[in-house]
């Protein structure tokens, strides 16, 4: 297994804290649109043979997004994710690092496995404040393309009245699919993310001497790296948060749609 040398101080787990926290905001501010495409396609119905589908694909159900409701169609459900992903980022970032002084046997060098394992439990940390969040923000994205009544007014409807059905496990259900995308998805982006930089190093230069065009260009590419490892029980979460089956979040991830 290679390894990788960490010669300097490492970054602490609070700075790390901070520093996630405002990656979070940054990536809802830009990310929500998609994002708002992404589950309108996965949750949209299935239609029969002969039938015209609600979205022919990503670009059809943004335009539709768009005409129908307006730019601020793409933001709906933005608050629940702006609440929720910003701590998330930071106990993510937080928990890689508390991983990496866990996992880490030499503080100056550490292995892909230790890095993929700290990842791991990033993932892990990060789904109690994930579930809520996600549960919220999908019934919202999904409610504006329903044929029937609108059913809530906003985040805070949405808490009120999931409560009001189920208590709390109503809020949090989707949590066995989540674990299933994040722990393994996280994994992936920590691992990917430091290989690529690793690969971008000059062999000479020190971890610190990474350009911010390279850092994130890793990023990015870590960020694709994620998504296909999260992508198949994403399609599983977000179906079973918006309500398409009847099947308890303590049944079994693969039995959910």
């Amino acid at each position: 297994m290679s390894e990788e040398s960490y010669g300097e101080s490492p970054v602490s787990s609070w700075k790390s804290f901070l520093a996630g926290g405002f990656g979070g905001m940054c990536t809802v501010a830009t990310g929500h649109p998609l994002d708002t495409i992404k589950v309108r396609l996965q949750t949209m119905p299935h239609h029969l043979p002969g039938e015209t589908p609600l979205y022919h694909g990503t670009i059809d159900c943004a335009r539709k997004t768009i005409v129908n409701e307006g730019i601020r169609g793409l933001y709906k459900g933005m608050f629940a994710p702006l609440i929720g992903v910003t701590p998330m980022f930071a106990v993510c970032f937080f928990g890689f690092n508390l991983g990496k002084e866990l996992f880490c046997r030499d503080p100056n060098r550490i292995t892909k496995l230790e890095i993929f394992c700290a990842g791991l439990l990033s993932g892990v940390f990060t789904t109690a404040i994930m579930v809520p969040g996600e549960r919220i923000k999908c019934i919202l994205q999904v409610q504006a393309h329903s044929t029937g009544p609108i059913k809530y007014k906003g985040p805070m409807d949405v808490v009120r009245k999931l409560h009001k059905e189920g208590g709390i496990r109503s809020i949090y259900k989707g949590t066995a699919a989540t674990l299933l995308r994040d722990v393994p998805a996280s994994g992936m982006y920590f691992l990917s993310y430091e290989w690529i930089k690793e690969l971008l190093r000059p062999a000479t230069a020190a971890k610190s001497d990474l350009g911010v065009p390279e850092t994130l260009f890793a990023g990015g590419m870590a960020g694709i790296f994620n998504w296909l490892v999260a992508i198949p029980p994403d399609v599983l979460k977000s179906r079973l948060q918006t309500g398409r089956t009847v099947i308890h979040s303590t049944s079994l991830p693969f039995m959910l749609i």
